[in-house]
């Protein structure tokens, strides 16, 4: 086993001014292992010399502590009370990871108010954590809280598997952001198969059907194949991609972070956390929904 704090590379430094690439893991349904994703790729990202920070923004039923044996004292949830700031949250994951945890039983957080956006905003301004690359762990399904932090990222990775009704509901996530937010690119990760022509064929059927009933995109961003070595992972409440470097998943999430790697950080229409939410929070305070400047501005 490797012993990630001798084996990392050092951080790679930061330009002055340089927004992180901000990243969004989404999924139509519970169940698909996006979490589980999130914490495997910030490892992965970590072993190449990023620095990661992860918002686990399923408010109410946050379980990336859980994942990775994690006990925060404070989570989200003292911040959107205005208790604590970013910082005193933040907890250290494996690989040097940044977390802000969730809570988890907490109905109230399902759905943040906008002047709990406005906390994050401000929280988020101050915020002088180095990062690199910024992922939020968004919850399932399509909620106010999952389209909300869905539509600050400037990449979204939606996370599904083989199943009919997952395939079903990655869809219809992707056809809400696009209907409402007109969100156009979208990178689909198949999870848990056997291998990378059962991954394939649901980016296929996906795209298919986006290119007939909708004007987005949808990039192929690769495939996790199931294996033993995840699931003992999991049971142990680690990250695969440090508890068995050399198993089939966690090269699948190597592969994931070198495409991540090659991203650009897109700083036009869609900038860093700061710019992002603050566009937001002022698009909405007419509106629920960004307004039509603001989306012809994004579309360019």
């Amino acid at each position: 086993m490797e012993n990630s704090k001798t084996d990392r590379p050092e951080p790679s430094p930061i330009p002055l001014g340089r927004s992180p690439k901000v990243i969004a893991i989404t999924s139509g349904k519970g169940g698909v292992g996006k979490t589980n994703v999130v914490a495997n790729l910030a490892v992965a990202l970590s072993r190449m010399g990023q620095q990661v920070m992860i918002l686990d923004a399923d408010l109410g039923l946050g379980n990336l502590d859980v994942l990775l044996g994690i006990v925060p004292k404070f989570t989200m949830e003292h911040v959107l009370l205005g208790q604590k700031t970013l910082s005193e949250v933040m907890v250290e994951g494996p690989g040097g990871i940044q977390i802000l945890p969730a809570s988890s039983g907490r109905e109230q957080l399902t759905h943040i108010t906008p002047e709990q956006k406005l906390i994050l905003q401000a929280e988020f301004d101050r915020l002088e954590k180095a990062m690199n690359v910024f992922l939020i762990d968004t919850g399932a399904g399509i909620s106010t809280n999952v389209l909300y932090f869905n539509t600050v990222a400037q990449e979204i990775i939606v996370v599904a598997s083989s199943e009919p009704t997952s395939i079903a509901d990655a869809y219809a996530v992707m056809k809400v952001l696009s209907k409402r937010y007109a969100e156009k690119r979208f990178n689909l990760l198949v999870n848990m198969v056997r291998g990378e022509t059962e991954a394939r064929e649901v980016h296929r059927r996906l795209s298919r059907a986006a290119e007939r009933f909708l004007d987005i995109v949808i990039h192929y961003a690769g495939f996790i194949p199931e294996d033993d070595y995840l699931r003992m992972a999991v049971s142990e409440q680690r990250a695969v991609v440090e508890f068995h470097p050399q198993s089939r998943s966690s090269q699948g999430f190597m592969r994931l972070a070198g495409k991540v790697m090659e991203w650009p950080v897109d700083t036009f229409p869609k900038g860093g956390v700061q710019f992002l939410w603050r566009r937001m929070l002022s698009a909405e305070a007419e509106s629920p929904f960004p307004t039509a400047a603001v989306l012809e501005h994004r579309n360019g």
